[in-house]
Order: C-alpha cells, then structure tokens, then sequence
C-alpha cells in the first residue's frame, strides 16, 4: 500500500536550479530515513543524498555545496534542492523511504517510479 510520488524534474541549463519533491503515501506507522538516487543512461546508480528523521544529512560529494535534502514529515515529503546544475547532474533521480507499515514490521526502503532531471549547456 506504500507508494512514493515524485515530482519537479524538467529541462534546466547549466548553472540553474529545480527542485525535486517526492511524497509517501499509504499504509505508514513509521517513516525514518528518506533519500535521493539518481542514474544515468550507462552509469551505475548512485545514492545522491540522504536525510534521517532527526535531520541529520549526507551527501555524495560531486553535490556538496550543491544540492540541499529536506523533508516536511507533517506531509510524509522530502525534497531536494539543487542549485548550480552542471550536465553531469543529467539522470533520473529516484525517491526512497525507509518505511515501518506497523508496530512489530521491519523497516524496508520504498522507491519511487523517478523523475527526469536534464541539464543542458
């Protein structure tokens, strides 16, 4: 019953900005950390960034600087921010959320169907 929406991926130049939402929804007791990842057409998946329930945020470090992950848990969404494109951020970028549907389940991640973030020069 748990599914996850993304939204807000487009067509950017380089040096611009978009940001992405994504938000869960369905059968959740609990929703811990959530995160960003991101492929390419020929390039392995790459977890872009992540954020826990208490806040706490890590990034791959080709982002640092770059792109900020925040989540609004009133309305089960996390976001991510990215400023400062460059044609290597070009990927689908995926949604997930670590996720426990009831009091005694085991958390498990969540993906969602992604969006297409493009960047040209």
């Amino acid at each position: 019953q748990v599914q996850l929406v993304e939204s807000g991926g487009g067509l950017v130049q380089a040096g611009g900005s978009l940001k992405l939402s994504c938000t869960a929804s369905g059968n959740i007791f609990r929703l811990n950390a959530m995160g960003w990842y991101r492929q390419a057409p020929g390039k392995r998946r790459e977890l872009v960034a992540t954020i826990s329930s208490g806040d706490s945020t890590n990034y791959v470090d080709s982002v640092k600087g770059r792109f900020t992950i925040s989540r609004d848990n009133a309305k089960n969404t996390v976001y991510l921010q990215m400023s400062s494109l460059k044609s290597e951020d070009t990927a689908t970028y995926y949604c997930y959320a670590n996720i426990r549907r009831w009091v005694v389940d085991t958390p498990r991640d969540y993906w969602g169907q992604g969006t297409q973030v493009t960047v040209s020069s």
